[in-house]
């Protein structure tokens, strides 16, 4: 059994208790929304190791609640959601998302990816030593990265993207090596969900005066320069 925390975010009371009891008979710790209204305090609240989000939701939907969500959190965010057109998905990414599974799905294939999930976003983790390239410093245990004392939080996909451009700089990664890395084979991933990633991570290392760190090569892939 594990001890992990899920907050469930579905509108479908009966879906919602399913998954919640299936889950549970797992061993995880569920907690499902009580207002709709309040879901980052609820969320804030629980403080989960890991989120279901679905996009169709009272008030606001899940895009809404994934954007403000991860202004302060790097959990690991599953999208369920019967909405299966790859602009939902592309969308659900890019509000950061790090997996989107299509309605209906069989029980025994969410949790292999909950599973799944959680072990690259945690135990990965807790390798040893922070990597250390010029003055960049990816650190490990807390999945951030640091330059000239400016800090930024990154997703578990930004965190396993940039871990491998850093640990071998100059060598050109291919789109398909990263997307085997970070989404290993669980299911087809459309290409634009990695273009979504790396856009993402590249705004976060701006942020932080990182600018045109990581380099394109074109129809090829990316790479970081010496």
């Amino acid at each position: 059994m594990n001890s992990f925390k899920i907050y469930l975010v579905e509108d479908d009371e009966v879906i919602a208790n399913s998954l919640k009891k299936f889950l549970e008979s797992w061993g995880y710790e569920v907690a499902t929304v009580d207002d709709f209204e309040k879901v980052f305090d609820e969320f804030m609240d629980f403080s989960p190791d890991l989120l279901l989000m679905d996009v169709s939701l009272p008030y606001f939907n899940g895009y809404y609640w994934t954007e403000m969500i991860r202004r302060e959190s790097s959990v690991p965010i599953i999208f369920i959601s019967s909405a299966s057109e790859n602009l939902n998905k592309i969308m659900a990414m890019n509000m950061g998302a790090d997996d989107y599974i299509t309605k209906p799905f069989d029980l025994d294939f969410l949790e292999a990816k909950i599973k799944a999930m959680i072990r690259r976003s945690y135990e990965y983790t807790e390798t040893s030593k922070n990597l250390t390239y010029k003055d960049v410093t990816l650190y490990r245990d807390k999945m951030t990265i640091l330059f000239n004392n400016n800090e930024a939080d990154l997703t578990k996909n930004e965190y396993m993207i940039i871990e491998m451009l850093l640990g071998s700089p100059e060598r050109v990664f291919k789109r398909d090596e990263l997307m085997d890395r970070i989404w290993q084979s669980d299911e087809f991933i459309d290409d634009n969900t990695l273009t979504v990633n790396i856009m993402r991570l590249r705004k976060k290392l701006e942020d932080i005066g990182l600018t045109d760190f990581i380099k394109t090569k074109k129809k090829v892939g990316y790479y970081i320069e010496r």
